[in-house]
């Protein structure tokens, strides 16, 4: 076999292969067997039928379009391994030539990984925001902490903000009740939003035996963003009564003694999240500089496949949000032009960085053990929802491990260079960066870790 390699352009290439008729024996042997398998001829046993006669009866034709096409996976495989291409997508092949005991010609069209000289990545410099815990902070998660713990007391007088109702609500559209829109019961905290729009300035001064009728659109089922008439009636007030915060609350709520105790704890655990945000935008902020370093052309086709999936993703999550396009991007501020540009532009970075990960992962030469490639798996089935083993079975049954792995090793590449970055944050301080998983996920510090950190910080600050 002959091939040759030509440049379409810097991420498609073209093979053009020729393949001498006698190499085609082990698949035209290969059709003929399996064309004597489905046939029957009287005189001969199924699948003893000889050459001579399946040409007679099927045409040696037919005979050779199976051996071809049981010969040009294997052809197409071994051509890209001696031109040394490494293929994205599924190729564009065409038959050039081809008869009978003669040369087999054919072309083959395919997206190829681009060609990148990796910038120097070692020592990049890159400055995050300060990691910074304010007292209102805490005062607001020690009161959602009180509010798990306050009781109700009902009241006579109009509802207001902050106050729980118990309420029904029935929509109906041009008279009708619409099917599934209909509640009656429920307890439902005025400002907290997110069901249905009007809905919180419908309740407000409302007092109990009240009822009111509202314009609204539905957020949910087959009635999914449609003009309906919602009647809302609230048969008791509540009002919201927190605990003090004292001792005897620290006890109750939490295995600490003193309400200092619980504060400061608060506090530590706030501090910890924050470094988190604050090593994942270090992260970001590296991979960010990367891409500003190289230009990578990248392949239409997987740039369009990607975004492809991505729309479809979003759309799915919206779906089970109870949410349509239209109001999520009034939520977000964007016009649809807007979000269209965001989410190019995103994919696009995600493929360049796809690229310039596996060219580091290459060059550092980057493996995966079996305990990080579990603990990936372990990690995904959480994020998912799903029980780690049925998680890893579907991925082994459905061959998706070598895409588990690729992750794992781009996730080590980029750890390999952000932990070789200088990260600061803006007021000079030194940002460590060991919490880096070896997928380039962050993990929680643990506690001797973040008063190293905290210790280190106080330093650079005295210094």
């Amino acid at each position: 076999m002959k091939s040759a390699v030509e440049t379409l352009s810097p991420t498609r290439a073209k093979l053009t292969v020729e393949v001498p008729f006698e190499e085609l024996k082990p698949s035209l042997d290969a059709a003929y067997k399996k064309i004597a398998q489905q046939i029957n001829v009287p005189g001969f046993r199924k699948g003893k039928v000889p050459p001579m006669v399946i040409d007679r009866q099927v045409g040696r034709a037919a005979v050779l379009d199976e051996a071809i096409n049981n010969a040009l996976p294997q052809l197409y495989v071994q051509a890209l391994q001696e031109a040394d291409l490494q293929p994205l997508a599924q190729p564009e092949i065409e038959i050039t030539k081809f008869e009978d005991n003669e040369t087999l010609e054919f072309s083959a069209e395919v997206d190829v990984r681009p060609e990148i000289t990796l910038p120097e990545y070692d020592g990049l410099e890159v400055t995050v925001d300060d990691v910074a815990v304010t007292d209102e902070d805490v005062e607001e998660q020690v009161k959602n902490l009180r509010e798990r713990f306050a009781t109700l007391n009902e009241v006579e007088r109009e509802a207001a903000d902050g106050d729980f109702v118990v309420i029904d609500l029935k929509a109906s559209k041009d008279g009708e009740v619409v099917e599934g829109a209909e509640v009656s019961g429920m307890s439902y905290q005025i400002g907290r939003g997110g069901m249905l729009d009007g809905l919180d300035e419908a309740l407000a001064g409302m007092k109990a035996g009240d009822e009111k009728t509202f314009s609204s659109q539905l957020v949910g089922g087959d009635a999914l963003g449609e003009d309906v008439d919602v009647e809302v009636k609230v048969s008791a007030v509540k009002e919201q009564e927190l605990p003090e915060l004292d001792d005897d609350f620290a006890q109750t709520a939490s295995e600490f003694d003193t309400v200092a105790e619980l504060t400061e704890d608060v506090r530590t655990r706030l501090q910890r999240g924050k470094r988190l945000e604050q090593a994942a935008a270090a992260r970001d902020a590296v991979l960010e500089k990367v891409l500003d370093l190289v230009e990578i052309p990248l392949p239409d086709a997987v740039v369009d496949s990607e975004l492809q999936a991505r729309r479809e993703n979003i759309e799915q999550q919206l779906m089970y949000a109870g949410m349509t396009m239209e109001q999520y991007l009034e939520s977000e501020g964007q016009t649809a032009e807007e979000f269209e540009t965001d989410l190019a532009q995103r994919v696009r970075d995600a493929v360049a960085a796809q690229f310039i990960l596996d060219e580091v992962a290459k060059k550092e030469e980057i493996g995966v053990e079996q305990q990080e490639l579990s603990e990936h798996l372990f990690r995904r089935a959480q994020q998912s929802g799903q029980d780690p083993n049925e998680f890893a079975k579907h991925m082994v049954e459905h061959n998706h491990i070598p895409e588990m792995v690729s992750e794992v090793v781009r996730g080590k590449a980029l750890a390999t260079i952000v932990e070789s970055a200088k990260v600061t944050d803006e007021s000079g301080n030194h940002v460590e960066l060991k919490n880096l998983q070896p997928d380039g996920s962050i993990a929680e510090p643990s506690a001797e870790t973040a008063e190293s950190t905290e210790d280190d910080a106080e330093k650079s600050a005295e210094s």
